[in-house]
């Protein structure tokens, strides 16, 4: 405290070797980073301590963790730090937003998705970096809460809706609509199916996720509305073996649009009435970082409007 009772405010540059240390684990990997010695970034930390007047690192063998204090200030860091460069961006006036954005997204968003974002975002705002990696949304949810990701490529069921912790904040960018995978050969392959009219696969075995627990809670929600309980016959998470064992007549699956191998001939594709619900695409991101501008280039060019 100073002597007329106001507290010090952090340094933002220390501020941001925080963030930087929780999203990147070790002293070395900031320093790195930042252009900065190891050393020097220890000593920047060990004086924002002091600001602070709180512990913010403990040790555990070489390596240093963030203190409960330190992660709570970190949540803190991140807010002020975006709106400190929101701001600064906005009197520079139209600069080019510069930086790296980790991004997880789930398989069959990255080619259709994904990809025509990169190359897009290549043109746009060349000085952004992207590191894309595959994980389901479940995987993704957990990077970001715990800082090993920036942005997320997500979905949900609109049947099946996914709990997001408050730290977390989503965007919708897609929906797709729904289909029953039956062997070509079946009476009614040509047509659509409401879900009442699933009943008559009560007793065919049902193909779900391996992986994400989503696409079998779907199957379990829509054919408990059709009244029966399915019997899961294969649990695989490669989509077109999805689509291999439907057209061996091994199963039934249901698809979204972007799941569906079109040029099969062993495999029909029945629409699902609206009761079924859709697929929905999100953003995912933690709180407050949306208006960091690497973030809003990515986030922007895969949506397609301005966030």
């Amino acid at each position: 405290m100073t002597s007329d009772g106001i507290e010090h405010l952090p340094d933002l540059g220390r501020l941001r070797l925080l963030v930087e240390l929780h999203r990147l684990g070790t002293m070395a990997a900031v320093a790195a980073s930042t252009g900065y010695g190891t050393s020097a970034v220890s000593k920047h930390l060990a004086v924002l301590e002091e600001e602070v007047g709180v512990p913010l690192l403990s040790r555990v063998g070489r390596r240093v963790r963030l203190t409960p204090a330190g992660q709570r200030l970190v949540e803190h860091a991140v807010g002020i730090l975006a709106a400190v460069e929101e701001a600064q961006a906005e009197l520079r006036g139209a600069a080019d937003p510069v930086g790296r954005v980790r991004l997880a997204s789930f398989f069959t968003a990255v080619e259709p998705v994904v990809l025509p974002a990169l190359e897009h975002l290549r043109e746009v705002y060349p000085r952004v970096v992207v590191e894309v990696y595959e994980h389901e949304p479940e995987h993704t949810a957990g990077l970001l809460r715990s800082g090993g990701m920036d942005l997320g490529v997500v979905y949900d069921y609109s049947l099946v809706p996914r709990g997001l912790p408050p730290e977390l904040s989503a965007r919708q960018f897609e929906e797709q609509p729904l289909f029953l995978a039956v062997p070509v050969d079946h009476p009614d392959a040509g047509r659509p199916v409401a879900v009442s009219e699933l009943a008559e696969f009560a007793g065919t075995g049902w193909i779900a996720n391996s992986r994400g627990t989503d696409d079998d809670e779907l199957v379990q929600r829509v054919c408990a509305i059709a009244g029966f309980t399915p019997r899961i016959a294969h649990r695989v998470d490669s989509l077109h073996l999805v689509n291999s064992l439907v057209g061996a007549g091994l199963g039934v699956a249901l698809l979204a649009e972007s799941g569906i191998e079109r040029n099969r001939s062993d495999v029909a594709f029945r629409p699902l009435d609206p009761l079924a619900g859709k697929r929905r695409s999100f953003l995912l991101a933690r709180a407050g970082q949306w208006s960091w501008p690497p973030i809003t280039a990515l986030a922007t060019v895969i949506t397609g409007v301005g966030l």
